[in-house]
């Protein structure tokens, strides 16, 4: 091999590793701890309340006929993460299994989740993934930070890392139309589809603890109208919350909205019994 093709061979090797390396003029970034050489058994769930890191976009009263968007991921970075031993934070056993599919969940319908080239949010941005996407795999490796624990997923042509706040495990459907009308002291009525999801999740946030109530997906307006609400934080460890599909049937002046019925899906953290309840 002659000279000149050694020198080229270096050059591009080193760009390589580069494009995967976080922003060193990001003032926000936490500093990164060489990590330890053992792993760390735990239990620990994730915390119940947001990391800083979530999604890029602003959120916006939405329309009652908005029909709901997918976000394809991300094709202007390579989709590979950084070498095991330049990863932020201790590697920690926790409960993504490898070829686990998971649901991305408390993400905004106008907002995306981040997939990142290592664990935390000083990392550069690989791919993002849709509010209601429901098919990310895990790889089983895991990462705890100071504030915030993190997977590693797959995504095309590699693998990323994402916030596990925004990940669970759905499990059982249920019907709970009859509860929430007890609840409410009859069959509740809006304005706006957006303001009968709200009714509906109010009477499933917990007491206990601060829950947080997004709207994960957009409203749509057919035969029936439809919207998607998740309401995260429940004193149970096993549960992150409950993702709700609220229908309602418009009134014949296109004023108001009736509830017509309610489809809850348990958000699990640690895992799923056959029965489909949080473990």
């Amino acid at each position: 091999m002659t000279w000149w093709r050694r020198v080229v061979t270096i050059i591009v090797a080193v760009a390589a590793v580069a494009a995967c390396s976080g922003d060193a003029d990001d003032d926000t970034a936490a500093p990164t701890a060489a990590p330890s050489t053992t792993t760390t058994t735990a239990t620990t769930v994730p915390p119940t309340s947001a990391p800083p890191e979530t999604t890029t976009t602003t959120t916006a009263a939405p329309s009652t006929t908005v029909a709901a968007t997918t976000v394809a991921p991300a094709t202007s970075a390579p989709a590979t993460t950084v070498d095991d031993g330049e990863l932020a934070g201790e590697p920690i056993e926790l409960f993504a299994r490898p070829g686990q599919v998971w649901s991305v969940v408390g993400v905004d319908r106008d907002d995306v989740l981040n997939v990142r080239c290592g664990p935390g949010i000083d990392e550069e941005i690989i791919a993002t993934l849709a509010p209601d996407a429901d098919d990310v795999v895990t790889t089983g490796a895991a990462r705890n930070l100071p504030a915030s624990i993190w997977y590693e997923v797959e995504v095309a042509g590699g693998t990323g890392w994402v916030n596990s706040f925004f990940l669970a495990l759905p499990g059982v459907v249920d019907d709970i139309t009859s509860q929430v009308v007890a609840d409410l002291g009859g069959i509740p009525t809006a304005e706006t589809l957006v303001d009968l999801g709200e009714l509906v999740a109010g009477t499933r946030a917990s007491t206990d603890v601060e829950s947080r109530i997004v709207v994960s997906v957009a409203p749509t307006v057919g035969d029936l109208g439809e919207i998607t609400m998740d309401v995260l934080g429940f004193a149970d460890d096993a549960a992150a919350g409950e993702r709700l599909h609220v229908f309602a049937q418009e009134d014949g002046s296109g004023e108001t909205f009736s509830l017509r019925s309610v489809e809850a899906t348990i958000l699990c953290f640690r895992g799923v019994s056959e029965g489909g309840l949080c473990a």
